[in-house]
């Protein structure tokens, strides 16, 4: 009988791991288009997932314009604005990029400070950012965007818990990591 060979992974390889794991699901939610559960109309306020390449894992807040058809919609960003800058952008989006703003998060992460590994958002550049933390260091949190291969330190208070919308509600996915040693 051979013998059974145990190998040991010190935390740098567990955390590599972990990582690789967390990244390869979070872009798997990313480049799924959303669920169409819900019909928006005219100003109800949304959500809109980017799609285009170097955007994809963002969250967009904008206000329904109109229905365009057959599960499109026109938007009105909120923050997005025309190339001159001369007012807000609008754009024809699929109702599979479209969901609703997520509820507000405020007394949920002060009850339960993010941990390593959690999936987060982060408001940055006009949007919001789907990752996850890959390390705490001081008061900043690193997040690490899988879609763009960034890792990025921010205060906790432009975080809040990634959230998916499916068959008509928000789904909190589950923590992934442990509480962060306070030393």
């Amino acid at each position: 009988m051979a013998p059974i060979r145990v190998t040991e992974y010190n935390f740098e390889q567990r955390h590599q791991l972990r990582m690789v794991m967390i990244s390869k699901e979070i872009k798997s939610i990313a480049f799924k288009k959303q669920q169409i559960t819900k019909e928006f109309k005219k100003g109800d306020e949304v959500e809109v997932a980017s799609q285009e390449y170097g955007f994809i894992g963002s969250y967009y807040k904008a206000t329904i314009v109109s229905s365009t058809g057959a599960n499109h919609y026109r938007v009105n960003y909120n923050t997005l604005l025309t190339d001159d800058k001369s007012a807000p952008l609008e754009e024809i989006v699929t109702a599979a990029e479209v969901r609703p703003v997520p509820p507000d998060q405020h007394e949920i992460i002060s009850e339960n400070n993010f941990r390593l590994y959690d999936m987060v958002d982060v408001y940055a550049n006009d949007g919001w950012w789907f990752g996850f933390i890959s390390e705490k260091v001081g008061q900043e949190y690193y997040v690490y965007f899988p879609t763009t291969g960034d890792n990025i330190a921010y205060p906790s208070d432009v975080l809040r818990f990634h959230q998916e919308w499916s068959n008509g509600k928000w789904i909190f996915l589950p923590r992934q990591g442990r509480i962060f040693n306070l030393h």
